[in-house]
């Protein structure tokens, strides 16, 4: 059973001012709730029970904002003293995750379901003989707050290939994925990004992605934030 998470809560959330220039990006509010806690009632719906959180920029007011929180359990990963970037964000917080695969999630991407659970789905999927890592993944074409090409290519197993360049695929990364600890034996030492275990995944063939049945929005930009407030708004008319 998968049922510890990392939520990725270190950036300096640079793309989001003048918003977070006094509150770092997983506290930015969406839809009158914090981005992190979208992430973490999501989780826990899913059956997550302990959350870790890496922190770094304005690390004290995320802190005291997770400390209100009673459920999931919250550990915090602290990364004042320097910034690890995603992988090595991950690989500083592995004492703290445990032996058993785990699911990562950006702080800042949040969907609207379509019919039934997508984590509850990707947990299900999960098949630890043959995956290193298995991505959440979307359409490009129906995405909030997204204009790029794709990145990655699904075959019919669900085994993944990076998107060439020139090319256009339907399928973007949704910031969610199941990881398992052994994807990061002989990883680089301090910062360096999720894309150099994902790359050796690929050649590997143990890269595999399940589809979001929904509609993902990438909260990047404050107009990215303002597109998804009139996204959910139109949906809790409907």
């Amino acid at each position: 059973m998968i049922d510890t998470a990392m939520i990725l809560g270190a950036g300096l959330g640079t793309r989001m001012r003048a918003l977070t220039d006094l509150v770092p990006k997983p506290l930015v509010r969406l839809n009158g709730k914090a981005l992190i806690d979208h992430a973490l009632d999501r989780l826990e719906a899913a059956g997550i029970t302990r959350v870790v959180v890496n922190v770094h920029y304005l690390a004290d007011k995320l802190e005291a904002h997770l400390k209100g929180r009673t459920s999931p359990e919250i550990v915090i990963s602290d990364e004042r003293g320097r910034l690890l970037d995603t992988g090595g964000g991950v690989v500083h917080a592995l004492p703290l995750l445990g032996d058993n695969p785990f699911i990562i999630h950006n702080a800042d991407t949040v969907w609207i379901e379509g019919i039934g659970g997508s984590l509850s789905r990707m947990i299900a999927a999960w098949d630890g003989e043959r995956m290193d890592s298995l991505m959440l993944l979307a359409l490009s074409s129906s995405s909030v707050g997204y204009d790029g090409h794709g990145d990655f290519n699904m075959d019919s197993a669900g085994v993944l290939t990076r998107r060439t360049e020139r090319r256009e695929t339907p399928f973007v990364f949704a910031g969610v994925s199941i990881a398992h600890p052994r994807m990061f034996a002989d990883a680089p030492k301090g910062a360096f990004s999720l894309n150099k275990v994902w790359d050796r995944a690929i050649a590997d063939k143990r890269l595999y992605g399940t589809r979001l049945d929904g509609v993902w929005m990438h909260v990047g930009t404050p107009e990215a934030l303002a597109e998804a407030e009139a996204r959910l708004k139109l949906e809790q008319v409907r």
